[in-house]
């Protein structure tokens, strides 16, 4: 008999400690702790939660936002290294897999960063470091791209598990990437964005990729985007009262958790800080299936191939490694 998991999810709706890399890993943990006893056995945390979104990108010129780009870098994380020792560590004893995003400092460059989302099993195992692989609008003065390498599922506690961050959930191509790789729990992590032109309702632009994602693959997805505390409308606007205003629209963050119909099983937070729990049975995912399996019988591969270069990017590669 075929054995699928049944788990609780978690999706975490949180703010940062802004640009404090050391107290918004100790948030994660005790956020970690928190689902864990709630039952958890995935939780999943927002894009670049460690240690923030860079808001300055939208709100600033280029030359008024470059010292917070430093700013930013110098409280990025090491992959590996201590803050995600940390987060192990943690995954490790609450006995939860967990999806989480960091600012993550390249190592070939000093400068570089990367928008990363870390995946770490439930035995403390890094499992996954994928970067974003197009940085959106105005990120792009702060991200450097990822490569195909990280498109990856992984084999997990709670099932096959992929993830992708924020806009990456609008492009077909990486999300099929995933869906023929097995992918039946996908993690979605946004960062609230009340800074988008004010017609761009960001929780019901959450809300329609992860139903698109879920009815497409016949999957659960979680959801778990950022929040702007008071502390960060403070740092980022100062005195700036139409900043001020723009970071308080609202309808700029959504959480929640979404079954392989496309419809959501289970209330979605918006804008509010909190923790969105389900019961998924991945059983769910297998009669819809019959209707429509992209990866499978619902195509036509010898009319349509997605050729991926999964090949890491290196800046430089020496002739003793060609060999």
């Amino acid at each position: 008999m075929l054995d699928l998991p049944r788990f609780t999810a978690a999706a975490v709706q949180a703010a940062p400690v802004y640009l404090d890399p050391a107290a918004t890993v100790d948030k994660a943990v005790a956020l970690i702790q928190e689902a864990a006893r709630h039952g958890a056995g995935l939780v999943v945390f927002p894009e670049v939660f460690v240690p923030g979104y860079p808001y300055w990108n939208w709100t600033m010129t280029p030359v008024q936002g470059s010292p917070w780009y430093e700013r930013l870098y110098r409280a990025a994380v090491n992959v590996p290294g201590p803050y995600v020792d940390t987060l192990r560590a943690a995954a490790r004893q609450a006995g939860v897999v967990l999806v989480i995003g960091v600012n993550e400092r390249g190592r070939h460059s000093l400068g570089v960063l990367y928008n990363t989302l870390l995946v770490i099993g439930s035995d403390g195992e890094l499992l996954g470091v994928h970067r974003k692989l197009v940085p959106t609008w105005a990120e792009k003065l702060t991200w450097t791209p990822g490569d195909g390498s990280s498109l990856r599922v992984h084999r997990t506690a709670v099932g096959p598990l992929g993830a992708l961050a924020c806009g990456e959930n609008t492009n077909t191509l990486a999300r099929f990437t995933l869906l023929a790789q097995g992918e039946l729990v996908h993690a979605a992590s946004y960062i609230a964005l009340p800074v988008a032109p004010e017609d761009y309702d960001m929780a019901e632009a959450i809300a329609l990729r992860a139903a698109a994602h879920c009815f497409e693959g016949k999957l659960f997805t979680v959801v778990s985007c950022s929040t702007i505390s008071p502390e960060m409308v403070d740092l980022i606007a100062g005195e700036d009262q139409q900043v001020r205003k723009q970071l308080a629209r609202p309808r700029n963050a959504l959480s929640g958790i979404f079954g392989p119909d496309g419809r959501a099983v289970t209330e979605s937070l918006v804008d509010e800080e909190g923790i969105v729990y389900a019961e998924i049975d991945l059983g769910r995912c297998v009669q819809p299936k019959q209707m429509h399996d992209i990866v499978g019988h619902y195509n036509r591969f010898d009319v349509f191939q997605l050729h991926v270069n999964d090949r890491p990017l290196r800046p430089l590669v020496l002739p003793e490694e060609e060999a």
